[in-house]
């Protein structure tokens, strides 16, 4: 261990420079503009892998050449070793609005121990010190202890579109016990964790159309239905007045938590009252009978994220409104399909329609299911040993609210699981401006991967 610390520290600044560099190429898999950008990121992942000794290294072009390269990697030690898979993305969000960027977000900064750029985190700084992790094995020990592959995506903040069909198309190739993915976060920047579980997502649009023109309200009001009238009856038909979701059928498939899950929950750290203050809210809200963090994390939501029709200018202006939109995302929990849940949701819709309106329903592309990997898998426990040893405390159990698609795909495609280590921290601003990275997190990280294929070889 004494050797590593000291490999990792005089490697600190060196880490820094490469991360920048990687950070200086605007990857935004969102905008064409950037195409050339996202190939010149997934040559320099390429070219990173072959520094880091791994001796099979492809760029695959996805859907003729019209999807986002995937970087493939592959050192395989010993095939009667167990094989572990790192999955992580080299592409970026968007960086608007740019004028509330302190620094350029493609010229890396370092400001008070932090690192600032888009991607910083999420996901190049994540990926980047996965690649170091085992480019550290290849110098400390000559190469790593089991056999290690990598995928890495340029679309991930797009859906990640073309991947279920390159895994599908790669089943043999992608072949391994566990996926490892470098994309998500540790609990707080000194307190590592164990996210074994992430929520599925469908989406979908309310649109209600009356007269053929926005109408005087003294003229007509009262005379026909108001689109926005309408749409509010139905939003507000989707919950219980406690906060329990209303549409019939909604939790007839979730999965019950055990004891066991809801006390590892319960043992997470978790200040409420600070996390409220954060917000800017004095009370937390909810389906009854459960607590903050198991609504968070393992419950399902429906969530109204927008609303819009008629006038909405300053002052007043005495129209009907002609129409009236609504966009909802749900966030589902095992075992919730998202088509079930949107034909649920339409039925529900249908059965609050009135008179004299004409009610659509758009289903959006990009559902993802549900992912849970087993608490009691062995990779966890090891994982486990590696973080409380880099923390200094045990590592908590613990479920994501958001979705990351591509864990339920490694499930269902490859038939391995996917567990959630990345080093990033939860408050370094992921998606928007002033995105940053800690820089004395980078050795930590790298030290964490050294330290996790080391000791899944010991248990091989």
């Amino acid at each position: 261990m004494a050797d590593l610390d000291r490999y990792l520290e005089e490697r600190r600044e060196r880490y820094v420079e490469e991360l920048k560099e990687f950070l200086r190429i605007p990857s935004i898999s969102a905008l064409p503009e950037h195409r050339e950008d996202i190939e010149r990121a997934a040559a320099w992942v390429a070219d990173a892998l072959r520094r880091a000794g791994v001796p099979k290294v492809e760029i695959f072009p996805l859907q003729g050449g019209e999807g986002h390269p995937v970087v493939y990697g592959e050192w395989m030690v010993d095939p009667a070793k167990p094989t572990y898979l790192i999955y992580g993305h080299y592409d970026v969000q968007p960086v608007d609005p740019i004028e509330l960027w302190e620094s350029p977000p493609f010229e890396p900064e370092e400001r008070d121990g932090k690192l600032y750029a888009r991607g910083a985190t999420d996901d190049k700084g994540c990926l980047f010190e996965a690649i170091k992790g085992v480019e550290a094995l290849r110098d400390l020990k000559g190469a790593p202890p089991v056999n290690v592959k990598f995928l890495l995506e340029g679309e991930e903040e797009i859906g990640s579109p073309n991947l279920g069909a390159f895994l599908e198309e790669n089943r043999e190739l992608l072949k391994c016990d566990v996926v490892l993915g470098a994309d998500g976060s540790m609990l707080s920047p000194d307190q590592g964790c164990l996210t074994i579980a992430s929520r599925g997502l469908a989406a979908c649009q309310i649109d209600v159309y009356g007269p053929n023109q926005d109408l005087h309200s003294g003229s007509y009001g009262g005379a026909v239905a108001n689109p926005l009238h309408v749409l509010a009856q139905i939003v507000a038909s989707f919950h219980t007045p406690d906060g329990r979701v209303a549409v019939s059928g909604f939790y007839d498939r979730v999965r019950p938590l055990s004891e066991k899950e809801r006390a590892d929950l319960a043992a997470i750290p978790f200040d409420e009252e600070a996390w409220l203050r954060e917000i800017g809210l004095e009370a937390a809200f909810g389906e009854p009978g459960y607590s903050t963090l198991e609504r968070i994390g393992a419950r399902p939501t429906l969530e109204v994220n927008g609303m819009w029709g008629g006038f909405q200018g300053k002052g007043t202006k005495t129209v009907l409104p002609s129409e009236a939109h609504a966009k909802i995302t749900c966030r589902l929990v095992p075992d919730q399909d998202p088509d079930q849940i949107l034909d649920l949701i339409e039925a529900h819709v249908k059965k609050h329609q009135v008179p004299g309106v004409r009610v659509e329903f758009q289903r959006f592309p990009g559902s993802a299911r549900p992912y849970a990997m087993p608490a009691d898998h062995p990779t966890l426990e090891v994982a486990a040993r590696v973080l409380e040893e880099l923390y200094g405390k045990p590592a908590p159990t613990v479920r994501m609210g958001g979705t990351v698609p591509v864990a339920e795909l490694f499930s269902s495609i490859l038939g391995t699981w996917f567990l959630y280590y990345s080093f990033g921290d939860p408050d370094t601003r992921l998606h928007a401006p002033n995105e940053f990275i800690r820089t004395g997190t980078i050795p930590r990280a790298v030290k964490g991967y050294y330290r996790l294929l080391e000791a899944l070889g010991q248990e091989g």
